[in-house]
Order: structure tokens, then sequence, then C-alpha cells
């Protein structure tokens, strides 16, 4: 017995060296972790197709293979993306030129990195048998303030010359429920991006506009100055992966990554094989300056009329 006790003390020695060597492997590994998440580009996105080319670079490993640490933050709707924006818990988001227009009169200084393929849909309930936008009188329609489909709304108003009031600009924020008011038949129109759009075209409601027809193109990757400033990030070799995303897709095509679409996005292949029919992405690339000259002028005028709001109820 005695000679065993030597042999039990170096075993539990042993033991407990092997126990400490694996908890200084876990706590380095947690270090490295903790790191590689501080360095990450920290990207707001949401389930739509504008935001396919950074997943599809997160998936396939195109930021890695730029060096760059990535992580794509889901949400459901714009306004929560706003909010992250400016408490910072982003450091970039996939958004439109005119919600970064509001976000900086909120005092968040941002950068317009690339525009996006990004287009909205103004589309009807079908039962309600609306085909021209002078119809959308006395009717409610789905939209976000302060966004691309705000100034959507202005511009159908005016071009179809209607009454503002009675048009009814319902706010809802989220994509899916927004979609989901429209098969349900609980709102008579509503601005969709895509694949919503596709989604419910193919359930024939009908399309009245969108941005391809205005040539306006809205979508924006912008990114927090303060973020640019004060990470050292390789801006170019983010841009570098999300082209690399671009050429694989149009090179293979949509239906090649299907599954990573249907997963990030919920959609189903038939939305998937419609869409990539004639769908194609386009390199990064600065905004044109027509579309910001256009929410420059737009968003002065809400201003404008804001402003004269208020004088109103002061008076």
């Amino acid at each position: 017995m005695k000679q065993l006790i030597p042999l039990i003390i170096v075993l539990l020695l042993v033991a407990a060296c092997s126990k400490e060597s694996g908890n200084n492997t876990n706590r380095q590994k947690d270090i490295l972790a903790e790191q590689e998440d501080s360095d990450a580009w920290r990207i707001a996105v949401l389930p739509t197709m504008d935001c396919v080319p950074l997943i599809i670079a997160k998936e396939r490993g195109f930021f890695s293979s730029q060096g760059i640490h990535v992580r794509l933050c889901p949400f459901q709707a714009q306004l929560d993306i706003d909010t992250a924006i400016v408490g910072g818990s982003v450091d970039g988001a996939v958004t439109d030129l005119v919600r970064a227009a509001h976000l900086e009169s909120s005092g968040v200084e941002l950068s317009r990195v690339s525009s996006l393929e990004s287009a909205w849909y103004l589309v009807a309930l079908r039962s309600a048998r609306i085909r021209k936008l002078v119809q959308l009188d006395d009717k409610m329609l789905a939209m976000t303030r302060y966004s691309v489909t705000d100034m959507l709304s202005d511009r159908v108003v005016d071009s179809a010359k209607l009454v503002s009031e009675r048009v009814f600009r319902i706010q809802v924020n989220d994509v899916g429920v927004r979609l989901g008011m429209l098969t349900s038949g609980i709102m008579d129109a509503m601005f969709l991006p895509e694949p919503q759009a596709t989604q419910a075209q193919l359930m024939k409601h009908p399309v009245l506009l969108s941005t391809n027809q205005l040539d306006l193109r809205m979508g924006v990757l912008v990114f927090r100055n303060q973020s640019l400033r004060h990470k050292d990030k390789d801006l170019k070799a983010l841009l570098s992966a999300y082209d690399m995303a671009v050429d694989s897709m149009n090179d293979r095509g949509l239906q090649a990554y299907s599954d990573i679409i249907h997963q990030y996005l919920g959609i189903s292949r038939a939305v998937i094989d419609t869409l990539a029919k004639n769908f194609k992405y386009s390199h990064s690339a600065r905004p044109r300056e027509k579309d910001l000259q256009y929410v420059d002028e737009w968003w002065k005028s809400r201003l404008e009329s804001m402003k004269n709001v208020e004088k109103r109820y002061l008076q």
C-alpha cells in the first residue's frame, strides 16, 4: 500500500497539470475569439437581396481570404438597425440613402461606402383591384417613415395628383410583417424590397411602380465614421471580398447559393429561381451623384414642411 501512495500522487499531479494545460488552452482560445470579435466588422443586415453578397462573402470565406473578420448582425426591421447604428453596437449597415440622411440629421456621422443592388416595388393587394396610382385614393399604404419608401410615397401622391391626407400611410417597419399584411388582405398596398416583392408577384399581387422604373438607386452600405477612425480595419479588403462574392454569384447563378439564401432570407426555391432569371449584382461603387442629389432635395423639402407644421401648431 505504501508503494502505491507515491504512484497515486504522481498520477494526481499529472491529471492536475493536464487539466491546467487544458484550461490554459481554453482560455487562450477564448482570448483569441474575443480578439477576433473585437476586430470584426459588425454589419447589420436584413432578410433582403441587397444583403446577399455580404452573406455569401461571409459563408464562402471571401472575407477571411482577405484577412478580415466580419460579423453579420441580422435584423428584421430597419428601425432596429438605426438604433444599433446610433448606439454603436454595429459599425455599418445595409440601409438606404434617405435613412442615412435621417441618421446624420440625428447627429451620427456616416460614410456612404457603396451603392447596393436594391430595389423597392409598390405592390397592390390583388383583391383591391388597384391598377393605377390614382386608385390609391382613400387606401392604406404600408411604408416606413424617413426611408426611401417615405420619399416614394410623396412621389406617388404628387405624380397621381392625389390629396396627401387621403393616402393613409401606415408605418410597418418589419418587411416580413408587411408582406404578411398583404397576403392576409389587411393592407391595400405597400412598398416591398426584394425578395418580398417577387414573392408577392408570384401570388398575383400587381406592381404599380418600382425604383428601377424611376432609375433610382437608393440602397447603400454605410459605416460609422467613428468606427472607420478608431479601428484598424481594411475597408478596401472588405469591398474586395464583396466583389469576389458578386463575381461568384454572377458566374454561377443564384441557384448555386440557394441553400444559403434560403437559410438567411427564409424564401422558397421558387422565389430564388424566379429572381435568378434576371437578377445580377454589380461591383461595389460609390452612390451616384444624381441619387444623392435627389435625396438631398427631398430631405430639405421634408424638413421645411416639418418646420411649417410646427409653426402652425405654435400659432
